[in-house]
């Protein structure tokens, strides 16, 4: 489990052909009232809860991962603030439908990294262990371990509050914020003469490269 968490950190530092995180969905009305904290005790429990239940999952079944994503996970992120940190000032300059491309396929991305590490649960449990501000926002990080065989895996989550509902805007992995890291990549395809465009075209190739492995 360790290793595979390790890989998503990889991932993180290079566009590589891997692909958590979706388009924003709607939000359960119980989550305006549930504390940061809670709330990722929550999302990792189902989530684990949930792999260790299902046998396609467990054998890397992508559309089962991807429910279960969309169905646990999304509700809880804001997928339109995680992909415009990761795109950084260029954003702004996106078309509409360039902001729908990239959001798709950035949470296709980051889903096949996610789905790695979904395979390989099998007794690991999730205990948050720290929550604190971030300074001069409205932000916080959790910090959190997954447990099992093996030394504890470290995973913090950055929220931030929207309409009253907390919100997951970035992962960190071994030390690695991956949207910052992805950000970093990021800006070395949007500094070419193919911008935006460019950068869809990466991150499709990248997808379907991902697809065929």
């Amino acid at each position: 489990m360790k290793r595979l968490f390790s890989a998503v950190a990889v991932a993180a530092t290079s566009l590589a052909p891997l692909a958590l995180l979706g388009v924003l969905a709607p939000v359960h009305a119980q989550q305006a009232a549930t504390a940061p904290d809670v709330l990722v005790r929550q999302i990792s429990t189902d989530v684990i809860d949930s792999v260790k239940a299902d046998k396609a999952i467990q054998a890397g079944d992508i559309n089962r991962i991807l429910a279960l994503v969309d169905t646990k996970v999304m509700p809880s992120v804001n997928f339109e603030v995680v992909t415009r940190s990761a795109v950084g000032p260029k954003w702004r300059e996106a078309t509409p439908e360039q902001r729908t491309k990239l959001q798709t396929e950035f949470k296709t991305l980051l889903v096949r990294v996610y789905a790695g590490a979904l395979t390989q649960i099998r007794d690991q449990t999730v205990e948050v262990t720290r929550t604190q501000p971030v300074p001069n926002s409205t932000q916080v990080v959790v910090q959190s371990e997954v447990r099992g065989k093996g030394e504890p895996i470290k995973l913090d989550y950055r929220l931030d509050k929207f309409s009253e509902a907390w919100k997951i805007i970035d992962v960190n992995v071994g030390g690695i914020w991956l949207v910052q890291s992805y950000r970093s990549q990021f800006a070395q395809v949007l500094g070419g003469t193919g911008g935006i465009d460019a950068l869809i075209t990466r991150l499709v190739d990248q997808n379907k490269a991902a697809a065929k492995s």
